[in-house]
């Protein structure tokens, strides 16, 4: 059984049918690739899964259960994170108040001290400027905060939307370094990415979407080297 399992779901905005009956599958311990272009509907199906939209018709289950109806809030405690697009830090809040803001849903001070260490040995420029406001950080900084920020909720699975959106091609290095650790530790990554040859690159299977469809899916590799997905979206 796979850990999230995504059934025919069909999702709405008004009349639009963004999304048109997809499914697919997160098996545990794997990073996930969703790839297409703008408008193909991959961040409506992330606010799906993670219960910020509700789908009019299909099914999402993670680790066995029905969550489809379930509210966001308690998704996230049982083990889901979401790092939004744009990042959306609390630019108000310090460095360290953003990242004790991710493990809202814990109650164990010794084991949110101990996600607090990780998330600083991840990122060590978080440590650095843990007293700084978020909304004073670059947006590499900011994009490490948020992807900090989930990884203290204490994941099964973080959702990723366009990690690397506009950043400095260093920054867009150090982040899928980063993703590639996160995943290595054992936390399984659905990610949602336009740089499709870094996110290929680093995942383990991709779904290719095209306006709420799913069109192409298999090993990512095999699809690095598919002539259809080379022309539309590696630029070659």
């Amino acid at each position: 059984m796979a850990m999230l399992e995504i059934r025919d779901i069909e999702v709405y905005y008004g009349v639009i049918k963004a999304i048109k009956g997809i499914s697919f599958d997160v098996n545990e311990g794997e990073v996930i690739a969703l790839i297409g272009a703008n408008g193909a509907g991959k961040t409506t199906i992330l606010h799906t899964i993670t219960g910020l939209l509700q789908p009019k018709k299909g099914t999402i289950s993670f680790d066995g259960k029905d969550i489809t109806k379930t509210p966001a809030h308690k998704i996230v405690s049982m083990g889901m994170a979401h790092v939004p697009e744009g990042r959306r830090v609390f630019s108000q809040l310090s460095v360290f108040e953003n990242l004790k803001m991710g493990a809202y849903t814990r109650k164990d001070k010794a084991e949110i001290e101990e996600s607090l260490a990780m998330v600083y040995s991840k990122f060590p420029r978080l440590e650095e400027r843990k007293t700084q406001l978020a909304g004073t950080l670059s947006g590499g900084e900011q994009q490490m905060l948020a992807m900090g920020r989930a990884l203290m909720s204490h994941p099964k699975i973080v959702l990723m939307d366009e990690p690397s959106m506009g950043l400095s091609p260093i920054f867009v290095e150090e982040i899928f370094k980063i993703i590639e650790e996160i995943s290595a530790s054992g936390t399984t990554v659905l990610l949602v990415e336009q740089n499709a040859k870094k996110a290929l690159g680093i995942a383990d299977r991709a779904y290719v979407l095209e306006t709420g469809n799913i069109v192409l899916d298999g090993d990512a590799t095999e699809l690095m080297n598919n002539e259809t997905v080379k022309k539309a979206y590696l630029g070659e």
